[in-house]
């Protein structure tokens, strides 16, 4: 007789009806049983998204849970909720939230289409580099709602972009690495986003970037920076802006100075975004003039610029660049 009584699976949609009620009694009071369902609770959407050790994600489980946690705000409540988890609690959560970001539900990615709705999600998100004790799990789940453009977009048009020069110099280390790994996916995921908001923002973002990144005493933050501004200067969709970005003799400068650093990392890195301006046709005549002032130095610097690993590709560009400056004429101002 006893197996007539057994209690019915939960589903997957069970599971998180039980977590919001739970997240709700969370705001005002929870007993110590409730807390522990909540934690067990947390563990088993994890498991449910991610399979576990005897088994893969099932797609009917994972659709079923994603459609219902996008109802009633569950995600908000998750969110405002998580300083009062336990640190456990708080990776599955976190886990939770990052891997929604990618479910499907009948062809369509939900959790974008509640994001727009939900933009000021991203405040608190963002807000969470303020504090040591959630930064890190906030920055995770900031990071996986960059995936859809319109969060990016929200994001990059926000003033919290001002903020991110100073997360990243944060003196806790982790902290500050985490800031930098989400400034370094707004900038480079997605690419005519990205183009629009430097072609709009130039001044003040290229004026941040170079006083605050490029020029830090921060070792790591410099490295870090010039890396960036590489990838994002030689990337097709941002032509118009490195063709702006080499023709500034500040900029020119600071690019010198890095591949005057005593680190080799810096200076590889540096050269990358040298190169530009040595490449650069159209050269205004003060950049030409400062190339040609500093011809020997800078042909002494590039002679002895070695990578650790033989690389064709970094010699050719090097030669050509030493072919351009060796090249170059002083020009007449207009």
């Amino acid at each position: 007789m006893k197996s007539l009584f057994k209690s019915k699976p939960r589903t997957p949609s069970d599971i998180v009806r039980h977590t919001r009620d739970l997240l709700r009694l969370l705001q005002t009071n929870l007993d110590d049983k409730q807390t522990a369902e909540l934690y067990k609770n947390m563990r088993e959407l994890k498991s449910i998204l991610y399979g576990d050790s005897e088994s893969e994600p099932v797609a009917e489980a994972c659709a079923q849970l994603t459609q219902e946690f996008f109802k009633e705000d569950t995600l908000r409540l998750l969110i405002k909720c998580l300083p009062k988890l336990n640190l456990e609690a708080r990776k599955d959560a976190t886990q939770v939230v990052a891997n929604l970001q990618r479910q499907q539900v009948q062809s369509r990615l939900i959790a974008s289409d509640y994001l727009e709705k939900n933009m000021d999600l991203m405040d608190i998100l963002i807000s969470g580099y303020e504090g040591t004790d959630m930064a890190l799990h906030y920055g995770a789940m900031l990071r996986e709602c960059i995936r859809h453009q319109i969060v990016a977009k929200y994001v990059l048009d926000s003033p919290h972009m001002k903020r991110f020069f100073d997360y990243i110099q944060l003196p806790n280390f982790d902290i500050a690495a985490d800031a930098a790994a989400t400034f370094k996916e707004l900038m480079t995921r997605h690419k005519s986003t990205v183009s629009e908001f430097l072609s709009k923002n130039y001044e003040w973002f290229f004026d941040e970037y170079n006083s605050k990144l490029l020029e830090s005493s921060n070792y790591i933050t410099r490295r870090q920076a010039v890396r960036l501004l590489g990838d994002m200067l030689l990337d097709r969709s941002n032509s118009a802006v490195m063709t702006r970005y080499v023709s500034s003799r500040d900029n020119l400068r600071i690019s010198m100075n890095l591949l005057r650093e005593s680190s080799k990392s810096i200076q590889i890195e540096a050269f990358h975004v040298f190169k530009l301006f040595a490449a650069n046709q159209n050269k205004p005549a003060d950049i030409i003039s400062i190339l040609v002032a500093n011809r020997s130095k800078l042909l002494r610097l590039l002679g002895d610029l070695k990578m650790d690993k033989e690389d064709e590709q970094f010699e050719a560009d090097k030669t050509q660049v030493m072919k351009e400056i060796a090249a170059l004429e002083p020009k007449d101002r207009p």
